[in-house]
């Protein structure tokens, strides 16, 4: 007698469809949220069963209701069209009929730099070496934590971001005044890597792929992580015990805190951190061009809102009272 085996739960199907995709962990986590709730919205019914009116319903009460930010709805759409195309086979039709969540236009928030001097002075050891790399190289705040030590360069002064928002690779500068604190901190970083092999720790985290192709590499020096994590953890995919990163929102409480110390009455995070750098490198005149490469953005718009928040006010043109001698 030949024990039927059970199928696969949902949820879980949705979960091997996203590993097989090689999407992040984060991506992970927040599509399986929004599935849940889709499920439970209407009556814990199983979404083979429902349909592109079901989905308008439930992004509209998103809207109407949750009142969510314009962002939140589209991850929520996103994750509910991978739900249908990639685990149910099935293409979603129009969806005319949503409320759209308003997405406001804002501009975003830039420290002078005599605020960044300030912020610095409040911040200190790995955070302020954090901080600094992003104000000064232009890095995203995952992009900074997920650094491994191959793609520091200190002979050219360059760091390689790998992976960054899109999947894509780009090269920035690594600031001169920088690197001696940033190279003391990877000698006491390479410490910790030494414990980590003489306790027979498993390694760093690897890509599938490239985990594959190199065996070696997680327990090699070049492919750890810059800002290790003090505490070891259990990778939530593999059940691995390992050393990660680390805490992102451990950084984002750091800089925050700072400037609530330096009486910064402004909105600070660390994205703050990525707009003051690219508006800085405007105002020392340098192309939008060269910025936007730098940023890594795909389109040249994105780049040119910082065109608008340079010391000269709205739109970044001089007002005609500033050429008269007075009014």
């Amino acid at each position: 007698m030949t024990i039927q085996q059970q199928p696969p739960r949902l949820l879980d199907q949705v979960r091997d469809a996203i590993r097989v995709r090689h999407y992040s962990i984060r991506t992970e986590e927040a599509y399986l949220q929004w599935i849940r709730r889709f499920i439970y919205y209407h009556g814990k019914q199983h979404p083979k069963d429902l349909g592109e009116t079901h989905v308008n319903q439930f992004l509209s009460h998103l809207a109407v209701k949750g009142r969510v930010a314009a962002s939140t709805q589209n991850q929520a759409l996103c994750a509910l069209v991978f739900l249908y195309r990639h685990v149910l086979q099935k293409e979603l039709g129009e969806f005319g009929d949503i409320v759209r969540a308003k997405r406001p236009v804002r501009l975003p928030e830039v420290l002078t730099r005599e605020e960044i001097k300030l912020l610095m002075k409040h911040m200190d050891g790995i955070y302020r070496l954090m901080a600094g790399l992003m104000y000064g190289a232009g890095l995203r705040l995952m992009e900074t934590v997920r650094l491994r030590v191959k793609d520091v360069d200190f002979g050219y002064n360059r760091i390689t971001v790998r992976d960054g928002k899109g999947g894509k690779d780009r090269v920035t500068m690594l600031p001169q005044s920088i690197k001696p604190a940033l190279e003391k901190h990877l000698v006491e970083t390479r410490t910790i890597f030494q414990f980590d092999r003489q306790e027979k720790i498993d390694g760093v985290y690897m890509p599938s792929a490239l985990a594959r192709k190199y065996p070696h590499a997680s327990v090699s020096w070049a492919w750890q992580y810059v800002f290790p994590s003090s505490t070891l953890s259990i990778d939530p995919r593999s059940g691995i015990r390992r050393r990660h990163h680390i805490y992102n929102r451990s950084v984002q409480r750091a800089v925050s805190t700072s400037a609530r110390k330096a009486e910064i009455h402004k909105k600070v995070g660390c994205h703050t951190l990525r707009h003051s750098f690219a508006t800085h490198l405007i105002e020392q005149g340098y192309d939008i061009r060269t910025v936007q490469e730098l940023l890594g953005h795909k389109s040249i718009k994105t780049t040119q809102i910082y065109t608008h928040v340079l010391n000269r006010g709205g739109q970044g043109v001089l007002s005609p009272a500033d050429s008269l001698d007075q009014l």
